[in-house]
């Protein structure tokens, strides 16, 4: 068996934040009936690119979950709707607030039906506040929370992050986190409970070290001038001779002395300024190529590694060992793809190594009849 045996979910989200979430679930054995737009469904079943006529992007997202389509403003589909919301564990819902109430499906209405259910909202700004009903997505998060402000190129300018953090870090995870914790409360007191899960909230918490300066030494993080935002020699990224790129972090004396010590610059150890540090070991790096360098380094604990692309990331054979990538899921006309990793460990995960995404209203004669 595995830990969600039993849960059952009804999921109203599209895109990324409660898909994620709900593929969380789903992996730890729990029963995930994805309520779509007739003709459309999630919006996610547009994007390209395609693995046969679905979207990738669908089919990682939403494995082994079941589809059923419903006009949640018709009488007819709102009343099956809500038979299947008497028997469920748990809804995940990222509406904008108020929606869905007006649909005669918010938190209020739903305890009438089911007074145990556990209602998980994920929002940008959370349920109520100033920006609660501002439209926005993950760039508009991560600036509203600061976060943004602590990226720049060379020249200064923030930059685009490669990772949705609000919507994963901010979002997903902490509303999959919640939503276990409000399952064993009910366990305790048989009661429902509201989530307000809000993305810009959560992105603090990633943060702590700044808030921490900030808040007790009014010593507020800069653009490229902390530890983590490109101000040390032992937290950087350095160039090579070859134009490939190594990420340098021997932040504690007993790595940086071994760095140092094998780049031939031990005389740096003590130096306190970063700046000229800096310089020099950039000088000093791009002397030589990537080879080299991981040469000079191999069997040394000095925190360096290559940056590597994707495309070679996901072949290295330590992933390749942990077998990070050995799972597949199918689309609806049976092609496979290597399936999302997700953090759930594989001892609760299916024993199947292939499942479905399903199709467009896949199980509404199974579930809705």
């Amino acid at each position: 068996m595995q830990p969600l045996d039993g849960v059952c979910v009804l999921d109203f989200s599209t895109l990324l934040p409660g898909p994620m979430c709900t593929l969380l679930l789903a992996e730890a054995g729990a029963d995930v009936i994805k309520i779509e737009r007739p003709g459309s469904g999630d919006d996610m079943r547009g994007y390209e690119p395609r693995i046969g006529s679905d979207s990738v992007n669908f089919a990682l997202l939403n494995r082994g979950k079941k589809s059923i389509t419903a006009h949640l403003k018709e009488t007819n589909d709102l009343a099956a709707i809500k038979q299947l919301i008497a028997k469920a564990d748990v809804i995940v819902e990222q509406f904008r607030p108020g929606v869905m109430a007006r649909l005669g499906l918010g938190f209020e209405d739903v305890c009438k039906i089911n007074p145990k259910i556990i209602y998980c909202s994920i929002t940008g700004f959370g349920q109520h506040g100033p920006l609660s009903q501002i439209a926005a997505h993950d760039l508009n998060y991560q600036a509203e929370a600061g976060m943004l402000s602590l990226t720049s190129d060379d020249h200064g300018n923030p930059t685009i992050p490669p990772t949705l953090t609000a919507d994963l870090a901010g979002g997903a995870y902490p509303a999959v986190m919640n939503i276990l914790l409000a399952l064993r409360q009910r366990d305790l007191d048989g009661q429902a409970r509201h989530l307000d899960i809000a993305m810009a909230d959560n992105l603090f918490t990633l943060m702590y070290w700044g808030l921490g300066n900030g808040l007790a030494a009014q010593q507020w993080p800069k653009q490229g001038g902390e530890l983590v935002t490109g101000g040390s020699a032992r937290y950087q990224i350095y160039r090579t001779s070859d134009g490939k790129y190594l990420a340098t972090a021997p932040i504690e004396d007993k790595f940086w002395h071994t760095f140092l010590a094998l780049i031939d610059l031990a005389e740096l150890k003590d130096s306190a300024v970063m700046a000229p540090v800096r310089e020099t070991i950039a000088n000093k790096l791009k002397s030589q190529t990537l080879a080299h360098w991981l040469n000079i380094f191999e069997g040394h604990d000095v925190c360096v590694s290559e940056i590597k692309p994707l495309a070679s990331a996901i072949d290295n054979p330590h992933f390749v060992a942990r077998g990070v990538f050995n799972q597949t899921v199918s689309n609806s006309e049976g092609q496979t793809v290597t399936a999302l990793p997700v953090p759930i460990d594989p001892a609760f995960r299916p024993s199947t190594s292939t499942r479905g995404t399903p199709a467009l209203g896949e199980h509404n004669k199974e579930i809705v009849g």
